[in-house]
């Protein structure tokens, strides 16, 4: 492959990875054949990239207007659910609603497909953005509030390809079996990206304990989406990627 059909083909992978995640207007005018989803996932950290800076600049804008840490911090959560789409947010609450609701594979299945919101559902949204508002609001600091988020909403899609390469999806139609199953290269370079961003935003050590608790956290995931519906969603994915951000923005209170 050429220089430039390989620059070429990273930056088609990065706009199919921020069209996926955002509301952003980059996919690439072609049709996304079989497959080319999951070859893009190594560039889904590139999308928490861009999140996280939206969110960084609305967080540092508020606080200059004269704004106190904890609204401000509520309208950087504001901007990261509106430039997704509340993507993940609703994939948490339906996962939360299937898998604590439902009883036996297809009904749980069933109710994550329900655009219905439940108890489960409700419950879940609330306390994942009083975690990620209040750490923000925690570390109140413009500087240190950008490297949380960058730390978060990078890593935390860090995680999606390698889940997506060692968990298959639990059905044969839906968004995540028509993205593919990723391949062990883009799940590695999505870690390692990762980890650079951890490293980067709160230091070496803070980043191995980042990538330890992920692992952790995609560990629990892997085995209670397995269990109870025998595989991977898109709803699982969301809902591992907003745990994976709490966790590492509580862990950035700890480290600021």
């Amino acid at each position: 492959m050429r220089q430039s059909e390989f620059i070429e083909r990273i930056v088609i992978d990065i706009r199919i990875a921020v069209s996926l995640s955002t509301i952003l207007p980059t996919a690439p005018e072609k049709p996304l054949d079989d497959g080319r989803i999951a070859a893009a996932s190594w560039a889904l950290p590139m999308a928490g990239l861009v999140v996280s800076l939206i969110a960084a600049i609305v967080y540092e804008l508020a606080r200059r207007t004269g704004i106190p840490a904890s609204p401000a911090a509520l309208l950087a959560l504001a901007a990261t659910i509106i430039v997704t789409g509340a993507i993940h947010e609703d994939g948490l609450a339906d996962t939360a609603d299937g898998l604590g609701g439902g009883n036996g594979r297809e009904q749980k299945l069933d109710i994550m497909r329900d655009s219905r919101i439940g108890t489960y559902g409700a419950c879940a949204l609330v306390l994942s953005m009083l975690l990620r508002w209040s750490a923000l609001a925690t570390i109140a600091e413009p500087a240190s509030v950008a490297s949380a988020l960058l730390a978060a909403h990078v890593a935390a899609r860090a995680q999606l390809p390698v889940f997506m390469w060692l968990i298959p999806p639990a059905r044969s139609d839906g968004l995540s079996a028509a993205a593919g199953q990723a391949a062990a290269q883009s799940a590695v370079i999505a870690a390692g990206l990762g980890f650079l961003c951890l490293a980067f935003a709160l230091g070496f050590g803070k980043a191995v304990m980042g990538l330890l608790l992920l692992a952790l956290i995609g560990s629990g995931w892997a085995w209670l989406a397995t269990k109870q519906v025998g595989g991977q969603t898109g709803d699982i994915l969301g809902a591992l990627e907003q745990t994976g951000e709490i966790a590492i923005l509580l862990m950035a209170v700890a480290a600021f």
